[in-house]
């Protein structure tokens, strides 16, 4: 229990909590509106309008075709679809896949898994910033190559991925390329037909939406092997009983969103850039981890000389702030970060990090609480530290 009296949330990049204009939006269809899209009366027909004009409406904000939108439970079983779905599909024309050293875990461990099945994955390494580099991915791919995997918008160090020009490759190389864009989603602008992109997973939960809604977004003419077999919702692609509350959620929070992008991506910004700025200043051995410039507007990434991640981060929750060291997805595990180490950085480094991701709720006076008690916490730690032998 926090001995501070209100609780700082800094950890926007695991989930966010629902707005209270999208728990409006969604509440008719739980009791009132509550049909099912494949039901030809008229509760039916008025769920089946909810769901495909929340489609129209993601599929504005990715400047895509409605049609090219599937509904799904999370951004995992998009990602999960994405990669086995186009590896079964096209294995007759090759068996290569290619994702990057920093992918969320989600990625990571679904080619693991086709590895297992006889795949080949090919992982690229990003500079010591965290920034792919295009011509290292041109490099790597083979004449079996099938899919190239790249996140948009790294979800523990912030790093942005130059993804329109991947997808340039890809395009002449007639390859296909997904982009995980959970963390980047409603918050930066997406135009899949710009960036040259074939699959695109979004997810509800990271804009202030529901959990048990995402999206997979397929190109017209990808081809997808569906990989559940059922009642024929989703254009055949997806089939399960549509969760029309969550979608309708989902849909609201992408059209709020879009509305506040602009003004939202400034605020935030500016909170960012005065917690790293802070952090720099007031704590001696401190360093910033991602690229300075090219990153998310809400994320903020630091590792401490001496001190243990999860160690920050439950003195910091002592004091009322919610935060993380690395990805919430595998923060339990103690093992250091794959992404971190993938920068170069030595296992009992990468363990000193911590991620503070700011949000809609995130106040000025909330970064000053927290530039004034962070420094305090690290002496603290500094003192009783057992990594200190590492730098002798």
């Amino acid at each position: 229990m926090s001995k501070h009296k209100k609780t700082i949330y800094l950890d926007y990049a695991a989930t966010t909590p629902v707005d209270k204009r999208v728990l409006q939006a969604m509440q008719p269809y739980f009791n009132q509106k509550f049909g099912n899209t494949m039901s030809l009366y008229s509760l039916g027909r008025e769920a089946k309008y909810a769901l495909e004009k929340s489609r129209k409406t993601i599929a504005n904000l990715l400047h895509a075709k409605t049609d090219e939108i599937i509904f799904t439970g999370s951004a995992t079983e998009s990602v999960n679809w994405a990669l086995k779905g186009v590896a079964f599909k096209n294995k007759s024309k090759g068996n290569h896949l290619i994702i990057s050293a920093i992918e969320h875990s989600c990625v990571r461990n679904t080619a693991q898994w086709l590895q297992s099945q006889g795949f080949e994955v090919t992982e690229i390494k990003p500079n010591r910033l965290g920034i792919l580099n295009p011509k290292d991915i041109a490099k790597a791919i083979r004449k079996n190559t099938i899919l190239v995997s790249i996140i948009h918008g790294q979800n523990e160090i912030g790093t942005l991925q130059p993804i329109g020009a991947i997808g340039k490759i890809c395009r002449e190389k007639k390859i296909y390329f997904h982009t995980d864009v959970s963390q980047t989603f409603g918050k930066i602008p997406i135009n899949v037909s710009k960036m040259n992109i074939d699959l695109l997973t979004a997810s509800s939960h990271k804009i202030y939406g529901p959990k048990g809604a995402a999206c997979l977004f397929i190109r017209e003419g990808v081809a997808i092997e569906p990989y559940l077999h059922g009642g024929g919702q989703e254009h055949n692609l997806r089939p399960s009983t549509v969760n029309v509350p969550a979608i309708v959620g989902f849909a609201k929070a992408a059209e709020l969103c879009q509305k506040e992008m602009a003004t939202e991506s400034l605020r935030l910004i500016n909170l960012r850039d005065k917690l790293i700025k802070g952090i720099l200043v007031s704590i001696k051995g401190s360093h910033l981890t991602g690229h300075p410039r090219k990153r998310l507007a809400n994320n903020v990434n630091f590792w401490f000389d001496f001190v243990e991640g999860e160690a920050i981060v439950m003195k910091l929750d002592l004091l009322g702030i919610c935060a993380s060291t690395g990805s919430a997805c595998s923060s339990q595990d103690l093992t250091p970060s794959y992404v971190l180490l993938s920068l170069g950085l030595p296992a009992y480094k990468a363990q000193g990090s911590l991620r503070l991701t700011l949000g809609r709720g995130t106040t000025e006076q909330d970064i000053d609480y927290t530039l004034q008690v962070l420094p305090q916490v690290i002496h603290d730690l500094r003192l009783i530290s057992p990594f200190k032998k590492n730098y002798e």
